[in-house]
């Protein structure tokens, strides 16, 4: 591994080590979630001038007004999605691949990993970043990520990164049976939710208060 990949001082192995402790100590106790993040340089997804900040507990701009979720945020949304390793995660869609940090979160949890980016640039940069970790089970797509992939489903997680209102019925339409949906939902308050689909339906539950950039439609190619 690179110098880069490694880090030193403030993006070394050892603070990566220091984030995990906080994320325990904060209620993260899925192990696989917390060894997926310990062996993913969180440094390399930020802008350079911000890597000595990568494994503080906050979010932090990565351009075109969007922001690389907290530690705590990624590790939440994560082990919800596994449900204590009861949703057997064969197939995952993310809404919303950002830096790409969550998406090679999901890709050392799950199978397949199905990841829509709407800023084409920003999903170009990312592409990179993921192909130079060589992180090989994710398949990234410019798209809408309102309508999902509905050629790629039925998926067994769907994980979206950006506050919507309400779900759109596209997107549950999508989640295969015994199924998870983790997202944040709300307006002026936003609260990180979970659907399952279940043989009754599905079922919603509200969780932690939260704070995402709102989810936008269509895509952006330059």
């Amino acid at each position: 591994m690179s110098v880069r990949h490694s880090g030193i001082g403030m993006t070394s192995s050892r603070t990566r080590i220091r984030m995990i402790e906080r994320l325990r100590e904060q209620g993260i106790r899925d192990e696989m979630v917390l060894a997926a993040m310990g062996s993913i340089p969180r440094h390399l997804f930020v802008e350079e001038a911000l890597a000595s900040r990568a494994y503080e507990d906050v979010a932090l701009p990565i351009n075109y007004g969007q922001t690389i979720s907290s530690p705590w945020i990624v590790g939440r949304m994560s082990e919800l999605l596994r449900n204590g390793g009861d949703n057997l995660l064969r197939k995952v869609m993310e809404i919303g691949t950002g830096c790409g940090y969550q998406t090679a979160v999901l890709a050392k949890i799950a199978g397949e990993v199905y990841s829509i980016e709407r800023i084409g640039p920003l999903l170009t940069r990312t592409r990179i970043r993921l192909r130079d970790l060589d992180i090989r089970n994710i398949h990234l797509k410019h798209a809408d990520g309102m309508c999902g992939l509905p050629e790629a489903g039925p998926f067994n997680g769907i994980m979206m990164t950006a506050v919507v209102p309400e779900v759109p019925e596209i997107l549950l339409e999508q989640l295969a049976m015994g199924g998870r949906m983790v997202f944040p939902k709300g307006n002026k308050r936003q609260y990180l939710c979970v659907i399952d689909h279940t043989a009754e339906g599905f079922v919603e539950m509200i969780l932690d208060e939260v704070m995402f950039v709102p989810i936008l439609p269509g895509i952006i190619s330059r």
